[in-house]
């Protein structure tokens, strides 16, 4: 397994190199520029079309569900595992919190793009059932002869779902937290594949596999259904339990926002280098916000593509309150309190060694609620990763399938045979390493973006003109409204 994992890391060192997080840097900042700070000026307005329901729109769910449907695929290990994992004292360190804010504030227009040309180039079966992502604006905005970039986008798109963010990487990381939990000292075990796991990590394995098959036989309807009560409850509960941890230990605060910011850009080593040790806190941090939030790798549109609307400028604005929601809010939160309490670098008295993957948020927590039992921030943190997890494992198997049927022109067997694969996936995915899962997950994201990547800087023009129209058209609305209630 270590020559297996060692493998990986030089291809996703291929992958996540310089070339690509400056691809990816570069598109957020051209159309953050050419939608004249769009993310900035104009989310009011997106956090008030996220609740607002149009009215006439075609489409399978509304656009607060199809947004829940793509925050049940965003918020998850991500934002509890993944900022543990880009911060950690052999990772980025605090820096790269930094770096992963940056990634998102660029990432918001990019997420806007996404969710702007998913609802223009959508397609409507005989049935009724919507056909829309990143595969149908680079068939039908780029060109017929662009066809073969969808498909590479489709392949890709069905990977991540199988082999990265949909199963591997969640599922590890609620074993892991149940483990944390119930059986920290591994006193319970039993040999499978020559390595011994926690009855801990068997049973909640099985039991997030048998709830997740139940969920994905429903379709999208069941998905969006359980995504809109999930997501939304179990985000404020988190949001509420960081916050709480800040202001308790609020005098940690300042010296916790100095160390980011003087790590985003220290030549200091974090393990003995100079320069290449901010290129690893930019690495991990835009790495880390891209799998949390993924701007630009063109999932989000799949689920926005099923929006009741028939403004995309208007979805384009709600699609861009997720990665607002995942990164800036909800990461945020991690961040901080890892960076507060020191956990970061804090070392795992059983094994000598520092903390890995959950271990840190959750050393993050107990610290933090010192004055409590530890079995009661141990036991929260669980619960918010849980469900965390699950809805986004629901999600990612949504995106999978309608990768599958693009690829495969609708061929239901094919979907159904996906279907069955990912669900083992899910039931395998507790017995990989932390290391091995998180590095698969960044190889086929990074893969994934690049053809998505490409049809939004080929249609940014398009983008741009219909977003200024409906801006104008938008404010001399709002003029006439103010000049009638006068």
């Amino acid at each position: 397994m270590e020559k297996f994992t060692k493998i990986l890391e030089t291809i996703d060192g291929y992958v996540w190199g310089i070339p690509l997080i400056v691809l990816i840097m570069a598109v957020g900042i051209f159309l953050t520029f050419r939608l004249r700070l769009l993310q900035i000026f104009h989310l009011p307005k997106a956090l008030k079309f996220m609740f607002q329901n149009e009215n006439g729109g075609k489409g399978e769910i509304s656009s607060f569900a199809a947004l829940c449907t793509a925050l049940s695929a965003t918020i998850g290990t991500g934002n509890i595992v993944g900022v543990a994992t880009a911060i950690g004292v052999l990772s980025g360190g605090p820096g790269a919190l930094l770096w992963m804010w940056i990634a998102a504030l660029l990432g918001m227009a990019t997420k806007y793009s996404e969710g702007f040309l998913a609802i223009k180039y959508r397609r409507m079966d005989a049935d009724g059932h919507v056909c829309g992502g990143p595969f149908y604006y680079i068939e039908y905005g780029m060109g017929k002869k662009w066809k073969w970039l969808a498909k590479v986008f489709a392949f890709f798109g069905a990977c991540v779902g199988l082999f990265g963010i949909g199963t591997f990487s969640q599922v590890n990381g609620i074993s892991s937290a149940v483990q944390a939990f119930f059986d920290p000292k591994k006193e319970h075990t039993v040999n499978i594949f020559g390595a011994d796991y926690t009855w801990a990590v068997i049973v909640s394995g099985l039991l997030i596999t048998i709830f997740a098959a139940l969920v994905i036989i429903g379709g999208i309807k069941r998905i969006s259904s359980v995504s809109q009560v999930v997501v939304p409850f179990m985000a404020v509960v988190y949001i509420v339990a960081c916050l709480s941890l800040i202001v308790i230990n609020i005098q940690r605060l300042p010296h916790a926002v100095a160390l980011i910011f003087e790590q985003a850009f220290s030549f200091k080593a974090v393990a003995g280098g100079s320069l290449p040790t901010i290129f690893i806190a930019i690495q991990k941090g835009v790495a880390r916000g891209i799998f949390s939030n993924e701007s630009g790798l063109g999932s989000a549109p799949i689920a926005a593509a099923a929006a009741q609307t028939k403004e995309p400028v208007r979805q384009g604005l709600v699609s861009m309150c997720g990665t607002f929601i995942d990164t800036i809010i909800v990461c945020t939160m991690t961040g901080l309190a890892i960076v507060m309490m020191g956990s970061y670098e804090a070392i795992n008295p059983v094994t000598g060694k520092p903390f890995e993957g959950v271990e840190v948020t959750n050393h993050a927590f107990q610290t933090g609620f010192s004055f409590l039992p530890s079995m009661i921030p141990a036991f929260i943190l669980m619960v918010c990763l849980v469900f965390f997890a699950f809805t986004t494992i629901l999600g990612w198997n949504y995106y999978g399938e309608r990768c599958m049927e693009y690829l495969f022109n609708s061929n239901m067997k094919v979907v159904m045979v996906y279907r069955y694969l990912y669900i083992l996936a899910v039931f395998i995915g507790p017995y990989m390493t932390v290391s091995a899962v998180w590095t698969i997950a960044d190889i086929f994201n990074g893969l994934m973006a690049l053809p998505n990547l490409i049809a939004l800087l080929a249609l940014s023009g398009v983008i741009s003109k219909d977003t200024r129209r409906y801006v104008a058209k938008y404010s001399r609305a709002k003029r006439i409204n103010k000049l009638v209630r006068a």
